[in-house]
């Protein structure tokens, strides 16, 4: 089966982009499933109802998250109640929503999908590794086609779950650090990995940001509000090839489109 995992949607140019090229995507690859993270979907920074049910309507199946999905307050409800929108599962026991579950391709197929966040130069969460662990001896008891995301700053970090969990999932996807890395392989033991899937949102900017808005804050130290950027809009992911018995990777393949090319 074909999965599409789309990376870090960054405000409205992102959402345009996944609109307007989703579709041809998705006849492209043959995708079965689509995930993308949306934590920074809403104005940059968080994602609210709205834009959670416009990035449903336009094909993903099932939104991940990260550090940033508490910025809006309206989403928390939805949260609670939605499973097709992941908080990450090292999150304390008390906060809204499931850090994993079990979904269904079009093509009728079990698909689980696990999301966590990194610790290194981030809160101090629950451990990413025994966390996503639980959730694959969980998930395992019902599909061998598990996707992970790992939402996390340090690459260190990133490539030591890909290597702890392979054989154990389909895939190990690095998000968060909004640049695509070039890092794409199957481990020997058969799950997909890379560091980072990259960001769908403008890319003349600072990983989404308006340039000179950053420079400003780099420069003068003065916190200044960062605007969304609007130029140059890409949309950035992977392609998986999973083999539907054994749930190992049979390829992975990085995605750049441009949006009006």
């Amino acid at each position: 089966m074909n999965i599409l995992f789309i990376g870090d949607i960054v405000g409205s140019p992102g959402r345009e982009a996944i609109q307007k090229l989703l579709p041809a995507l998705t006849k492209e690859y043959k995708l079965d499933f689509v995930i993308a993270n949306a934590e920074n979907a809403a104005g940059g920074s968080g994602i609210t109802p709205r834009v959670a049910e416009e990035l449903f309507a336009a094909g993903v199946n099932v939104l991940t998250s990260g550090d940033h999905i508490w910025k809006k307050r309206e989403i928390f409800e939805m949260i609670a109640q939605e499973e097709r929108i992941l908080r990450p599962a090292n999150f304390p026991a008390g906060a809204p929503g499931r850090g994993f579950s079990l979904f269904t391709s079009r093509k009728g197929l079990k698909v689980g999908v696990v999301n966590v966040n990194g610790r290194v130069f981030m809160e101090a969460l629950e451990c990413p590794f025994k966390t996503s662990l639980r959730a694959q001896e969980e998930l395992s008891k019902e599909t061998k086609i598990i996707i992970v995301d790992i939402h996390a700053e340090a690459t260190s970090e990133k490539v030591a779950l890909g290597w702890y969990l392979d054989g154990r999932v389909s895939a190990v996807l690095g998000t968060h650090t909004h640049i695509q890395t070039a890092d794409e392989k199957i481990l020997p033991k058969g799950s997909a990995y890379i560091t980072d899937v990259g960001m769908t949102g403008p890319c003349d900017s600072v990983i989404g940001r308006r340039i000179e808005d950053v420079l400003e804050r780099f420069l003068t130290q003065i916190p200044i509000r960062f605007e969304v950027a609007r130029e140059n809009v890409q949309l950035q992911g992977a392609v998986l090839d999973i083999d539907e018995d054994t749930g190992k990777a049979r390829s992975i393949t990085r995605i750049q489109k441009k949006l009006n090319e």
